[in-house]
């Protein structure tokens, strides 16, 4: 049995029970997300209904803890796709970071890699205007072991600090939202496909800063950790947003259950990849999804049938059983 897979054999068989097939004939399927104000679940919910379109299975997308819970659930069975960033992936596959005490985690497979993912280090208060004005501050840097939370500390060591010279505070988007709102926290970590909504409706209604990540402490995050990737927020991306601003994004990824069949993850793919400019008009990220983004620069094993979809579409990408 998986070293992710749960241990009581009785709670397997009932999850698998519930999930297998539905009323029609068609495999059910459970798509774990992210908080309800996050682009994994507005995306999740658009992708799912795609799945749901185009091939005979039932995809439901549920608001869930996002990137390492996800990976778990799939693993313990629970779930049979799932969002995650791309460098957890890399901790939950090497057993590193948020996995390190856990092990590594390798029931999953990569479906391809959607959209960039983007480090937004956001306030209200005019006086914090780099990363290193939050020394001393309240500041949310996510769950403990979250994705969003190894972002906050790689970007927080880039700039020569450490979670002891802050006053960390581990909250969900929503939560930060509310607190910055209510002024008790100074400053927050979002990490999600721009704009987002939690920072959209905060703009809106109380006014916010975005806190660049650039010049020598970028290079510096970038070199110590290869999988960022530099990446510019449009101006008015957000309202009151006039110029451009630089930060650093990891890649936001759809990982499967690796014991998901073949022919099943190829049609799950091709319901996303064969209808981009459909899914585009539903939703912004969808502008960024091709087989291109989908398989560059992913270290982790893709499923074999995803990895048949990008073949017959010119690329080649490394499956593992």
């Amino acid at each position: 049995m998986k070293k992710c897979k749960k241990l009581m054999v009785l709670l397997a068989l009932i999850t698998t029970s519930v999930y297998i097939l539905s009323g029609c004939g068609g495999q059910r399927m459970m798509m774990g997300t992210g908080g309800t104000s996050g682009t994994y679940y507005a995306f999740g919910g658009v992708l799912s209904q795609y799945m749901k379109n185009y091939t005979d299975y039932s995809v439901t997308a549920v608001s869930t803890a996002a990137s390492k819970a996800n990976i778990q659930s799939i693993g313990d069975g629970d779930y049979q796709i799932g969002f995650t960033q791309s460098d957890v992936m890399n901790y939950a596959w090497d057993g590193s970071r948020s996995f390190e005490t856990d092990g590594p985690c390798r029931d999953f497979r990569v479906l391809g890699a959607l959209y960039a993912e983007t480090v937004q280090l956001i306030t209200m208060k005019e006086d914090i205007k780099t990363v290193s004005d939050l020394k001393g501050k309240s500041v949310s840097i996510g769950a403990p072991g979250s994705g969003v939370y190894f972002n906050a500390i790689d970007v927080l060591e880039g700039a020569g600090l450490s979670v002891d010279d802050i006053k960390p505070q581990y909250q969900s988007f929503d939560d930060s939202k509310e607190a910055l709102k209510d002024g008790q926290i100074d400053a927050a970590f979002i990490v999600a496909g721009a704009p987002t909504s939690a920072i959209t409706e905060l703009a809106t209604t109380n006014g916010v800063y975005l806190i660049p990540i650039d010049g020598e402490l970028r290079d510096k995050i970038m070199n110590l950790c290869p999988f960022y990737a530099p990446m510019e927020i449009p101006a008015d991306t957000y309202p009151g947003q006039d110029t451009a601003v630089d930060t650093i994004t990891i890649k936001a990824t759809l990982v499967v259950d690796a014991d998901l069949d073949d022919d099943v993850v190829y049609n799950l793919t091709a319901a996303i990849f064969d209808h981009v400019d459909e899914i585009s008009k539903e939703n912004a990220k969808g502008e960024e999804l091709s087989v291109e983004n989908a398989t560059f620069g992913i270290t982790v094993p893709f499923h074999d049938g995803a990895a048949r979809y990008y073949s017959e579409h010119g690329v080649e990408v490394e499956s593992q059983e």
